[in-house]
């Protein structure tokens, strides 16, 4: 072979080499400066939001405040018959509610407070449901003091300055009327651990973000 053509191989490969190690060190630099996203642990449901009823329109202000942290189980439950319980339910959550009516009566304004405490919690890819144990009312407030309400939510993800595509349902006035023994319709049903309504009610002012993580299996030991 030609001398010549020995040498211009030679430098053609040495070339290509180059160029693929210095392509490789970019796809290094560029995957190493890539953000790191860390999955979540535990599901989370956060935020302050008011409300709006479809079916009912009158000026009356119905904030939710909603904080609660997922704490799979975390509330030993006992066994049947005295036998062996379980270290709790994988929807055991943590964390509190705060239910705020503010409406007219007789020409003065007069705001309504709940306050609870979350006893469980279920989620979805931006929906959520949530329970809490009510332990404080306002004086004047519905007798809700030691009942358990629902709560959902849905997460309608970003949305621009004064929008929001969220939404929340709570589990009285509508959605969970019973009849009692004498027949009569009531709203006083008991709730059960994360149970509630879809999320029937836009969000007119604030939003909720909801961190979903799957219910986690029974622990081993």
């Amino acid at each position: 072979m030609n001398p010549k053509k020995i040498i211009v191989l030679t430098l053609v490969t040495a070339a290509a080499g180059t160029a693929a190690i210095t392509a490789t060190a970019a796809g290094s630099t560029a995957a190493t400066s890539s953000p790191v996203r860390h999955k979540a642990k535990t599901a989370h449901v956060t935020g302050s939001a008011e409300i709006r009823r479809t079916y009912h329109h009158d000026d009356d202000i119905r904030s939710f405040t909603i904080h609660a942290d997922a704490a799979p189980y975390s509330r030993p439950l006992p066994g049947q018959g005295g036998g062996p319980g379980l270290p709790g339910s994988p929807n055991d959550a943590t964390g509190t509610v705060t239910v705020s009516h503010s409406t007219n009566v007789q020409g003065e304004k007069v705001t309504y407070t709940a306050k609870g405490t979350v006893d469980s919690m279920v989620t979805a890819p931006g929906y959520a449901t949530v329970t809490a144990i009510i332990t404080w009312v306002s004086p004047g407030g519905p007798p809700w003091t030691g009942r358990r309400l629902g709560f959902s939510v849905y997460d309608g993800g970003k949305d621009k300055p004064g929008r929001s595509r969220d939404r929340l349902g709570y589990s009285w006035e509508f959605t969970n009327l019973s009849k009692d023994a004498k027949g009569n319709w009531n709203d006083e049903t008991p709730v059960g651990t994360s149970m509630a309504p879809a999320p029937f009610a836009p969000v007119t002012r604030g939003g909720y973000t909801v961190t979903h993580v799957d219910l986690p299996p029974l622990p081993q030991n």
